[in-house]
């Protein structure tokens, strides 16, 4: 890989599988993971409207933040919200995080960028986090605390142990868990092979496994020799994931059987509820603020609007892999790569 900015991984990305396995536990009964929120206040408000809803009928979700809280929010005040909310509750750090806690002199956007992602959005990625530290330098106090946020946690629901890094089990900006790196896994060594399933929930501990970065959606079952396995990938909590859509998407994670009813597709395993969510957030109110930072002809707007207007060339049926897209009886069609690629 390329050591240029955007395309490179920092050394200190980098950790073990087992190190999930040792990290201490955060308990809970009902869970959001939440990655790619991307500086989106609307999409914010409205997981704090599905948590409230879910407490209104006796169930305490715990809201957990794995990486790319921040990207869009360069107003001040956008920033300093989605900084608290990270305060408030569990976060770990994803890469926009651990290059604004670096400082200007970092790694770009920290993304490590695989090399069929086009140099020209690349250099806007780097160009969007330059103007995101600029913001950060007026907010020094919550940039010092993202530079506290872990590289994973290790959530445990019931007698279940759940991972949750940003990228992957060995890099915080890894690209293991993307649909391509899937795709690609599925049509050699799946599930074994370098940076293999099987060896990220073995030595990891954990039976569940959930990340974001990538920016697409994924989500695998696999029934291993010593049980059930299952990866989410959320995609984007704050920007469409489907074709046509205009919601982000998290995991949610249950001692509860029962099935969401906005559920887009899930799975139990061992008691809990695993599930793809849509974050129905006010699209417009979103559109409005986005535009204010980003107007056309800027880097952002160059590189998202589209996805943020129409959705990406993506499909709920792509995201299934093992046992998900036997269930919803999806066969497996090539998909074409994303060219704008989230941080």
């Amino acid at each position: 890989m390329s050591a240029s900015p955007g395309r490179s991984c920092p050394l200190d990305y980098r950790y073990r599988p087992a190190d999930i396995a040792t990290a201490p536990a955060l308990q809970a009964e009902h869970a959001y993971v939440i990655g790619g929120l991307y500086g989106n206040v609307e999409a914010l408000q409205a997981i704090e409207a599905m948590r409230d809803r879910e407490a209104a009928q006796g169930r305490a979700v715990t809201l957990v933040f794995n990486g790319d809280a921040h990207w869009f929010d360069v107003a001040a005040s956008d920033f300093a919200r989605i900084a608290a909310a990270l305060e408030t509750h569990a976060a770990c750090s994803g890469n926009v995080e651990a290059e604004l806690a670096r400082g200007p002199a970092g790694a770009g956007c920290g993304c490590a960028y695989p090399e069929f992602v086009d140099q020209a959005v690349v250099d806007r990625s780097n160009r969007i986090i330059e103007r995101l530290h600029f913001t950060a330098q007026g907010l020094a106090s919550h940039v010092d605390r993202l530079g506290r946020l872990a590289k994973h946690l290790r959530l445990r629901i019931g007698a279940v142990d759940i991972g949750v890094v940003h990228g992957d089990a060995w890099s915080l900006a890894g690209w293991s868990f993307s649909q391509e790196a899937l795709r690609d896994a599925q049509q050699a060594d799946w599930p074994d092979g370098p940076g293999s399933l099987r060896a990220a929930w073995a030595e990891s501990g954990a039976r569940i496994l959930c990340s974001s970065h990538s920016c697409l959606p994924a989500a695998v079952e696999l029934a291993l020799d010593d049980g059930p396995r299952v990866l989410m990938n959320n995609g984007a909590a704050g920007m469409p994931n489907f074709r046509g859509g205009r919601f982000g998407v998290i995991t949610r994670i249950s001692s509860s059987p029962q099935v969401p009813p906005d559920s887009l597709y899930g799975t139990m395993l061992e008691g809990l509820r695993i599930d793809a969510m849509p974050v129905r957030y006010d699209h417009a109110a979103w559109c409005a603020r986005f535009v204010r930072n980003w107007p056309p002809g800027s880097d952002a707007h160059v590189s998202y609007w589209e996805r943020i207007e129409r959705g990406p060339d993506y499909l709920a049926a792509d995201a299934l892999f093992g046992g998900f897209a036997g269930r919803r009886g999806n066969a497996f069609t090539p998909v074409a790569r994303e060219a704008a690629r989230c941080s």
